[in-house]
């Protein structure tokens, strides 16, 4: 186990990234979501070793390092992919109420569980896949405190929060129109519907961060699919 201590993810300061810094997926993916209310991240670091090109190291020779008890190691893991974790944890979850912890706790699982990554090369996948599965429990445990009558409004997506001011008018309709059902599917289903539909992913990328099968994504997306039509053709939003 590698004990870092993670430094202080602050995703609600007062100067947002700009949306090309937060977007995440292919050129079919609805690229007009941006996080611009919560999507700064300021994290205190120590300063990060250069290799003697100049260049950071890469994340195969940082996650060497962490498991060698390298504070500074951890941190830059951070800074590296904070950004990005952030923007897709507050895509799928849709708001910010639990967006702090999400982060921080992906963070900290794929710290305390290093030591098992096979491919250090690969440690922003893995700790995306981490991100996606501890979504997936935040999803399910808002769901359950709903049917018991508690804290129904957190399942509530906050959409302003997802799509830029620059977005065109249909396009936003679209997202709105995709949040609204989203907020009421389950986690199997949510989660591979908005890895496709918003993230652009393929489905072996959907595979390796679910853990699910191909014939299982594909038939969650199909459902969620289902659902979305027959939804969009009542007229609901």
């Amino acid at each position: 186990m590698v004990e870092c201590q993670l430094p202080k993810l602050d995703v609600a300061g007062s100067n947002p990234v700009s949306r090309s810094e937060v977007v995440v997926g292919s050129p079919r993916s609805l690229s007009c979501l941006g996080v611009s209310r919560y999507s700064r991240t300021v994290v205190a670091l120590h300063a990060v070793p250069t290799t003697p090109s100049g260049a950071l190291p890469s994340d195969a020779e940082l996650v060497a390092a962490a498991r060698a008890q390298e504070a500074w190691a951890c941190e830059g893991l951070v800074r590296r992919h904070a950004r990005r974790i952030n923007g897709l944890a507050l895509r799928l979850i849709g708001r910010d109420a639990d967006l702090d912890d999400l982060v921080q706790d992906s963070f900290a699982s794929a710290f305390a569980s290093l030591h098992r990554l096979k491919e250090p090369e690969a440690f922003g996948g893995w700790l995306a896949a981490i991100l996606v599965r501890t979504a997936s429990k935040v999803i399910r445990r808002r769901r359950m405190l709903a049917r018991l009558g508690l804290g129904r409004d957190s399942l509530a997506v906050d959409v302003d929060a997802l799509i830029s001011p620059s977005t065109p008018p249909d396009h936003a309709s679209e997202l709105r129109r995709l949040y609204s059902l989203a907020e009421k599917l389950p986690a199997d289903l949510r989660i591979p519907l908005l890895l496709q539909r918003v993230e652009g992913m393929e489905l072996e990328e959907i595979r390796q961060l679910t853990g699910a099968s191909i014939a299982t994504i594909k038939r969650r997306i199909v459902k969620a699919e289902d659902l979305l039509r027959t939804a969009f053709s009542r007229g609901e939003e």
